[in-house]
């Protein structure tokens, strides 16, 4: 259940089982966002505008925002994407829709570690997880960038993140890896073929509730 924390011009929900403490509301709004101060976010601390712009910047969807005198919330934008991050999760931003929740960020686990499936939450860094945030191209470009349509991600039973709908899957710095209607991504962490499932959660006897 996300916190709210309501100003005179925007409202923001803050939902800590989802951060992986990119840490980039503190580093770009500090007057706004402050973890040492109690309540630590103040939303009239800069205009709702900026605070926005920062918001639409939190890789895993764990701050939102409304606007309160206004109508410019928070669009998914034209594309679906999944961004592999190096030695963590899958960065999505979307239209994306997890376990019958709309949402248009959020970062999925694929370390194996987390104790909030199918959302990362920073459990790959105490597990000392490696996996390259640049992987090779699958060379597979079937259409899958048709503006708007809906990415339904579903967590398997003790198997893979599936994908379905357009999306497209990029390195952590933007390269194009793979494009299509349908993905199936490892979230045990011993797939051999990072970020996507070869099948290794069988022989590891990986196991996690559907999601």
């Amino acid at each position: 259940m996300a916190k709210t924390y309501k100003g005179e011009a925007i409202e923001i929900g803050f939902e800590m089982n989802r951060c992986i403490h990119a840490r980039n509301c503190f580093l770009k709004l500090p007057q706004v966002f402050d973890p040492a101060k109690r309540p630590w976010v103040s939303p009239d601390a800069a205009p709702a505008e900026e605070i926005a712009a920062m918001i639409r910047t939190c890789p895993s969807g764990a701050l939102t925002f409304r606007r309160l005198q206004s109508q410019a919330d928070e669009t998914a934008p034209g594309i679906n994407r999944a961004a592999v991050l190096e030695n963590g999760p899958n960065a999505f931003h979307g239209n994306l829709v997890v376990g019958g929740e709309r949402l248009t960020r959020a970062t999925m686990c694929r370390c194996g570690q987390t104790k909030n499936p199918p959302f990362c939450d920073y459990s790959h860094v105490e597990a000392k997880f490696a996996a390259t945030g640049e992987p090779a191209a699958t060379g597979k470009d079937a259409p899958g960038d048709d503006a708007g349509e809906v990415l339904e991600i579903i967590g398997h039973e003790n198997g893979p993140l599936e994908a379905r709908g357009s999306l497209e899957i990029t390195s952590g710095t933007g390269h194009r890896l793979h494009r299509g209607t349908r993905a199936f991504l490892c979230r045990c962490g011993q797939s051999r073929n990072k970020p996507f499932c070869d099948g290794s959660h069988k022989t590891a006897g990986f196991e996690v509730p559907q999601s």
